[in-house]
């Protein structure tokens, strides 16, 4: 057995930007059953910025019934943060895995700020208050064959 190659798949590492609502449905859909460490977190004041490693299952991927399901290492970060709030989730709980179901915009009265709202499995969230929605989803790694060996499912 060998590590899965992106030549595989056939496929490039993703690195898609959003700048809207809409943008970051695209990102949602990507980032969907993503998992994650609570210390895989970082919010950077200073640079305005938060941002996630993830362990991300790659739904984009059409080879997945030749080498079965895979997933990749890519940072989801958002920019223009102004605040970061949780709810749902202990924070200082370093072995706490999250799994991320849903990342959506809620406009505010003034555009073009508002709010990033992660959705996590278990009723959890991150709400990442904004100035403006700006946010990249980059593939940092090579994929690898998922270790659950399966598809994420939904009821």
């Amino acid at each position: 057995m060998s590590d899965a190659r992106f030549d595989d798949g056939r496929e490039a590492p993703l690195n898609l930007g959003a700048e809207d609502a809409e943008d970051l449905t695209v990102l949602s859909a990507l980032a969907q059953d993503a998992v994650f460490g609570v210390g895989d977190m970082s919010w950077e004041r200073g640079a305005r910025r938060f941002s996630i490693l993830l362990n991300r299952f790659r739904w984009e991927d059409a080879g997945a019934e030749r080498h079965g399901p895979e997933r990749v290492r890519a940072i989801l970060a958002i920019e223009n943060v102004v605040s970061v709030a949780s709810l749902g989730l202990d924070r200082s709980d370093k072995d706490l895995v999250l799994s991320l179901l849903s990342v959506s915009f809620e406009a505010a009265e003034e555009a073009p700020g508002g709010a990033v709202l992660l959705t996590l499995a278990g009723d959890g969230a991150i709400r990442i208050t904004v100035e403006a929605p700006q946010a990249r989803l980059r593939d940092v790694t090579r994929p690898y064959g998922a270790v659950s060996g399966r598809t994420p499912q939904h009821d």
